[in-house]
């Protein structure tokens, strides 16, 4: 008797546990992402981008894009008052950084609720790092502590959001102050736009040179925005340079967007990459017409089963990439092809609900990296807090680029 109650209570504990796991799987990504938040003690938080890493440079990491992309997803999903803790953080941030206070913003800051010292402004905000056991000191990535421009303007697209939802004035305000600081990155080489940022360490980061296509179609949307809400033209002369340089990266002959320019701002840099393809569609008015093929660019070169990869080196599902494509696909009506991408992300969802970055351990984009010329750039199989934002998204049909649930006008 004793063991038939004992092998049915492990049979129902066995079966309770069987349906939290399945409730938990269920949970759509907004849900999923507010949940996020429930570790944290309250106010002004960054989340970690990959929460599962234990150790290295991307422990305990909040990266600035994959923060503004979620801090966007959660006004899209109607979780305000959460948006309001991140995009509150990006404010801290502008204000009491450890050395720049001219309207910048670093690539990454170090996850978390952010201490009462800091929002007091008693102390500098943050940054991530790391214990090297080798050299016996505090480490900081190189990349992590610059400010690139198109994190720059996801981080002002992020606090228009809030803006828009009616959070607080000072959300624009923080929004225009960034966009100061990148107005000061305009170049004048070849088709004009801006450049790619700073990178390292201060007083004196490095100038990155190169222009990039996404980076420029990020700035065309953030820069526009302020000219909408603002009605200042100096905003929309800043939207135009980024969208000329957008329009001077589209290749007729392969139907493709190239990826930018090498340093010397002139020279084109051919290689293909999906958010090129993908985000001018979903940012830029009149695109889906203008650049119709840019889809059929990444269908060609980029597609990968029934997702997309990062690059045309092509070896595995870029799952945030692959939402950001459903996304179009729904704002376009595509039924057929967002089930088809519908079917790619879901087999890149973790048991409890997260999003894996890729769908190989190693996932190659093509570019090597910053901080290491001589190692390749890589999307790991890990939990993702980018992909998550933008499955998010897709899954509200909300466009982060204009804060609504449709296309720029055609």
């Amino acid at each position: 008797m004793r063991r038939t109650c004992t092998r049915t209570v492990i049979v129902a504990i066995a079966m309770l546990c069987a349906s939290w796991s399945t409730g938990a799987a269920q949970r759509d990504a907004c849900t999923y992402l507010a949940a996020q938040f429930a570790p944290l003690a309250a106010g002004p938080a960054f989340l970690a981008s990959f929460p599962t890493v234990e150790e290295g440079a991307l422990h305990a990491s909040a990266f600035l894009y994959d923060n503004a992309a979620a801090t966007i997803a959660l006004v899209g999903c109607g979780q305000l008052p959460l948006a309001r803790r991140i995009g509150d953080a990006l404010l801290i941030a502008l204000d009491n950084d450890r050395f720049w206070h001219d309207g910048r913003l670093r690539n990454s800051y170090l996850a978390g609720a952010l201490e009462k010292n800091v929002i007091d402004k008693k102390a500098p905000i943050k940054l991530g790092g790391w214990w090297d056991k080798e050299q016996q000191r505090w480490l900081e990535d190189r990349y992590q502590v610059g400010s690139d421009n198109g994190n720059m303007a996801w981080a002002m697209l992020a606090l228009l959001a809030l803006d828009k939802a009616g959070a607080d004035p000072k959300y624009r305000a923080g929004a225009i102050r960034i966009g100061q600081w990148v107005a000061s990155q305009r170049d004048t080489r070849g088709a004009g736009g801006f450049t790619g940022g700073t990178f390292a360490h201060e007083p004196q980061p490095s100038i990155v040179r190169w222009k990039s296509t996404e980076h420029n179609t990020d700035l065309a949307a953030a820069f526009a925005q302020l000219a909408q809400i603002t009605g200042d033209k100096s905003w929309r002369d800043l939207s135009n340079a980024a969208n000329q340089f957008v329009a001077a990266m589209w290749d007729s002959k392969r139907n493709c967007f190239n990826t930018g320019t090498g340093d010397d701002g002139v020279k084109i840099n051919p290689f293909i990459v999906l958010d090129a393809q993908i985000w001018p569609l979903l940012a830029l008015p009149a695109a889906t017409q203008r650049y119709a093929k840019a889809l059929d660019c990444a269908r060609e070169w980029l597609s990968y089963k029934q997702g997309y990869a990062y690059s045309e080196v092509r070896d595995g599902v870029w799952t945030e990439g692959s939402a950001q494509a459903l996304l179009l696909m729904k704002l376009l009506g595509r039924n057929d092809d967002a089930s088809r991408l519908q079917e790619a992300i879901a087999q890149q969802r973790t048991q409890d609900g997260a999003y894996y970055a890729s769908s190989k351990s190693q996932l190659p984009t093509g570019f090597m990296l910053a901080t290491d010329p001589s190692q390749p750039r890589l999307y790991y199989r890990l939990p993702h807090l980018g992909a998550l934002a933008w499955v998010a998204l897709a899954e509200r049909g909300f466009n982060p680029f204009i804060g609504t649930t449709a296309l720029p006008d055609r």
